[in-house]
């Protein structure tokens, strides 16, 4: 709140002024009031936009029938003639339009970099940083295959964007997904943003791991208690949200080398993408899940990982998948 308050607090002042209406600052409070039709927090988009630039311009498009909503804020300077990014955001309440998104997400065999979202938002973020929510929408017919429809939000910051402002991330990706729910007639539970000074990691750079031995604590706590080696260096990494519609349980070296990944992911979108693999999966379970398709899958960096073989492997995606089932109360586990 350093430059933009000030001037809302004077807008009524300055738009009466018809020699200020253009004034820089006043436009910068303008447009965010007004992008992705009001739903953006004003102090969040000022801490997100880039020290150097001032608002451009700000779009919104509504779809009904298509089940999509975009709308996008942008700040003068970059490349391109419509400017640099700053906030972005596309949601969809189509299975067809998800499943595209979900399969743009995970094209690495399924094991793309993620990381989660404080626990109780029901999302992820994706290898190209964006903050991903799935809700479900009580208000909206079931599809033709008689399942729940249910709302994808993505939410992007421009690459200038200020990425390390605690909270305001967050608190811009909850309120668009708000926004996006109402105006698609979701009905979706309003979302709560994370308190404190939470800043969104980089699923590549900044996951979190801890040793073996001190993993107990962690939402992969369960490979504390795997009969994996404890000479060798190797760290955890907790990638899991109990809402999310997807998650990860990593096992590196000690110079952050990936060992094992265990990877989830939930709703019928899953069936196509490890069909789309499957031959490259060499482990793999399956399960049901709120009445949907969940599926489980190992990749290891090689079969022959001192005291981490083919044979633990197998250990860990059972003893992963089982921990997964047990967590979000889903039924016939299945091993291939």
């Amino acid at each position: 709140m350093r430059r933009w308050v000030k001037v809302s607090v004077a807008a009524a002042v300055v738009l009466g002024v018809g020699g200020y209406v253009a004034e820089p600052y006043a436009q910068d409070w303008m447009l965010a009031r007004d992008a992705c039709d009001g739903a953006l927090p004003p102090d969040a988009v000022e801490q997100l936009t880039p020290d150097d630039a001032h608002l451009l311009d700000e779009t919104s498009r509504l779809h009904e029938g298509l089940g999509s909503y975009t709308c996008r804020l942008t700040a003068e300077g970059g490349a391109r003639d419509d400017g640099r990014l700053v906030v972005g955001m596309e949601a969809y309440t189509r299975r067809d339009d998800q499943d595209r998104e979900f399969m743009s997400m995970f094209p690495e065999e399924g094991f793309s970099p993620q990381a989660p979202l404080p626990e109780g938002l029901p999302g992820f973020i994706d290898k190209y940083h964006d903050i991903n929510f799935l809700l479900p929408c009580p208000e909206l017919a079931k599809d033709a295959g008689g399942r729940q429809r249910e709302l994808l939000v993505r939410m992007s910051l421009g690459r200038e964007a200020n990425h390390g402002v605690p909270g305001a991330a967050y608190r811009t990706a909850v309120a668009l997904a708000n926004g996006a729910s109402d105006r698609l007639g979701c009905g979706a539970e309003p979302l709560k943003a994370p308190t404190g000074g939470a800043v969104p990691p980089d699923p590549e750079d900044d996951v979190e791991t801890v040793p073996l031995s001190e993993s107990k604590g962690t939402a992969c706590g369960w490979m504390a208690g795997a009969g994996l080696p404890q000479d060798q260096g190797l760290r955890v990494a907790a990638g899991v949200n109990d809402a999310a519609p997807t998650g990860r349980c990593d096992l590196t070296d000690r110079d952050g080398e990936s060992v094992v990944a265990l990877a989830a992911w939930y709703g019928d979108w899953s069936n196509r993408l490890t069909s789309r693999h499957g031959v490259r999966h060499s482990m793999t379970a399956t399960a049901r899940c709120d009445g949907e398709a969940a599926n489980f899958a190992l990749g290891a960096s090689s079969d022959d990982i001192p005291g981490v073989g083919k044979a633990v492997q197998r250990r860990l995606l059972k003893e992963f998948a089982e921990d997964q089932v047990r967590r979000r109360g889903c039924s016939d586990l299945r091993f291939f």
